[in-house]
């Protein structure tokens, strides 16, 4: 029997972030977002610290893996880089309850919770390890030719 080059559960590209305290962010993302932390592998440190070298938890449909900070081999989180580069996106069925449950968790706001030129009705956290995260609701479906014009009103010193 042949193994799938894709494991089961898991989609082509999956996140993996680096964070400074990784038993903190499964429990703040536990917590924030739902999620369901399915293993973790602890490991000591070249210090002696000991260190979450590998876990996985699962928002919604997908499996995000993570680990703690290794600064020996390079390994630092947002916090320690000055901000992260990327950002994630959760959608679901009510983003105003999730983004006030993020809140709550801990989540600090980047955008308040709004209806979107896009289609989206969406809101921005950051998290305590530096991740931004958006918590969006799909509410209208809107032609590509239309993204130009709505932008433009969004945003008339908008060059499009």
């Amino acid at each position: 029997m042949a193994v799938s080059p894709v494991p089961e559960g898991y989609h082509t590209v999956t996140s993996y972030l680096v964070v400074e305290d990784a038993a903190r962010a499964l429990a703040f993302y536990t917590e924030a977002f739902g999620a369901k932390e399915l293993y973790r592998l602890p490991m000591q440190g070249a210090d002696g610290k000991e260190r979450i070298g590998h876990a996985e938890t699962r928002i919604g449909d997908t499996i995000l893996m993570l680990s703690d900070e290794w600064p020996d081999m390079g390994y630092l989180g947002p916090n320690k880089r000055g901000g992260s580069t990327v950002g994630f996106v959760i959608y679901g069925p009510d983003c105003d309850a999730a983004f006030a449950r993020a809140v709550r968790a801990g989540a600090t706001v980047e955008k308040a919770v709004a209806d979107q030129f896009w289609g989206d009705r969406m809101g921005t956290v950051r998290d305590p390890f530096g991740h931004k995260w958006t918590l969006g609701t799909h509410i209208e479906d809107v032609r590509p030719e239309e993204l130009a014009d709505r932008m433009k009103r969004a945003n008339p010193d908008t060059t499009v």
